[in-house]
């Protein structure tokens, strides 16, 4: 083989188009385990992968070549390898291919004698000791393409996440949803209480929403006869950063014509536990040091229960506002004067008893006030029927029993319209064509958003958003 000698530009510019591989590590660890030291296979293979570790001992040199599964040993000699000089100098973060038989060294060591190879990629930047960890948060999360070569277990996390999303389209699809893609550029701002990221089409001179929700699109085609669908993919919240919040994240989101909110929490808890076996072998999960047991079925709680349990007093909307103000003060939360009793209650709450919550929890029957797209309650006055997962403190999942009536989702909408406002920049806009998709006929209906990156955090034991999104939102370096 040959190799360019004008500069590391030159060398970059010489390395091949393609490179042929027969197997990767973990096949050939899976084939070939069973080796005995010193046992040659006379088998030969073809492998690439990245140098992460290399030492010469005269004319033999041994390094680690790692690839997305796994590593092996690669064996080179002064005798076989061709230009081993040059191999045995390579930086460590080359990319190389390597082809030859399938051994074991005298101390049992799996390995490939190299025979021939070449360089795929130079490293023009050296990984240094970086190799050995990279602990820095900001450099971690910035630079992924570094994070997941020095810390293996960052890659497992989202090889995980992939198999997780993929277990989940199984399972609906196996439970005859189908899965379809509706518009993250939105006309109206809707489908969920939030502040959006706004953008301007040059070419319609209208201002649009990146989609904070694919909610009202979803029933748009239940209205359509679609019966079962949902989609995966992602949103937009224009809020603040932390460890569960990152501005972009996942949303599933399924719709079924026939159901309401007890039909969703079924799936729901069959769904997770299911998630949890094939992800950890066990319904009980271990999650910061506690054991969470997400075996089906879970408890069940009103809103008003959790709370009055946790404050030791009845809370309840039968109260009037100005109870409901007092409980809020005397745990110093703060509330707006254009609130009625329900988002009152609402937030006295996610203050005092969300975060205390730990095994799953279906937290249901919340406020009208709060709940602009959910159906009215069957028999209780000033209350939806929703609920929300709760798990090791975090909401996970939210669901109704869909609202079906145009008009009272127009009086909803409107409402909405007028906290907007009176300076609620999480309100919705009325929207006409949605409340005219009513007009032509939604059936009882059941709908359940789950947020795909805390479950994938609940699901690797994970205490960070950012480590479970490959690419999360930073602050620009400059800045920093």
């Amino acid at each position: 083989m040959s190799f360019p000698s004008d500069g590391p530009d030159s060398e970059i510019s010489e390395t091949p188009y393609s490179y042929s591989t027969t197997s990767d590590t973990a096949q050939l660890r899976e084939s070939f385990g069973h080796l005995n030291p010193g046992e040659t296979s006379g088998v030969v293979h073809s492998i690439a992968g990245r140098i992460m570790l290399l030492r010469r001992q005269g004319k033999i040199a041994f390094a680690e070549l790692r690839d997305s599964k796994g590593h092996i040993q690669l064996f080179a000699s002064a005798d076989l390898t061709e230009e081993f000089e040059r191999f045995a100098s390579l930086s460590l973060g080359t990319w190389v291919g390597a082809t030859g038989e399938i051994m074991t060294t005298k101390r049992g060591e799996l390995s490939l004698r190299i025979s021939s190879w070449v360089v795929l990629a130079y490293p023009v930047r050296g990984f240094g000791d970086k190799w050995h960890g990279v602990t820095d948060p900001d450099t971690r999360y910035r630079q992924r393409y570094v994070d997941l070569w020095a810390n293996p277990d960052a890659r497992s996390v989202f090889i995980k996440r992939s198999r997780i999303i993929s277990e989940i389209r199984h399972y609906l699809e196996s439970n005859d949803f189908i899965e379809v893609e509706t518009p993250i550029l939105h006309g109206v701002l809707g489908g969920a209480l939030a502040r959006p990221f706004t953008t301007h089409h040059n070419a319609l001179d209208i201002d649009l929403y990146l989609r904070i929700a694919p909610e009202l699109y979803l029933k748009r085609l239940v209205v359509g006869g679609f019966e079962r669908v949902f989609e995966i993919g992602r949103v937009f919240r224009n809020e603040g950063i932390s460890p569960r919040h990152n501005p972009e994240f996942t949303m599933l989101e399924l719709y079924k014509a026939y159901a309401d909110y007890n039909d969703m929490m079924m799936l729901t808890e069959e769904l997770i536990s299911h998630l949890a076996v094939i992800s950890n072998g066990s319904t009980t999960i271990t999650y910061q040091g506690r054991d969470i047991n997400l075996a089906a079925p879970w408890r069940r709680s009103t809103m008003e229960e959790l709370v009055s349990d946790q404050l030791g007093r009845e809370v309840s909307l039968e109260m009037e506002l100005v109870e409901l103000l007092s409980i809020a003060e005397e745990n110093d939360i703060s509330v707006a004067p254009s609130w009625g009793k329900g988002k009152v209650l609402l937030e006295i709450y996610e203050k005092t008893t969300e975060h205390t919550i730990w095994d799953p929890v279906f937290v249901y029957d919340y406020p009208k006030e709060v709940s602009p797209l959910s159906r009215d309650h069957r028999s209780k006055p000033d209350v939806v029927e929703r609920f929300e997962v709760i798990i090791a403190g975090r909401e996970l999942a939210n669901a109704f029993s869909e609202l079906t009536d145009p008009e009272e989702q127009r009086r909803r909408f409107q409402h909405q319209v007028e906290q907007g406002k009176a300076g609620d920049d999480e309100a919705m806009e009325m929207d006409e064509d949605y409340i005219r998709a009513l007009e032509y006929g939604l059936p009882a209906t059941g709908g359940l958003g789950i947020g795909i990156d805390r479950l994938v955090m609940l699901l690797t034991d994970q205490s960070q958003i950012r480590e479970v999104v490959a690419f999360p939102t930073m602050r620009p370096e400059q800045d920093r």
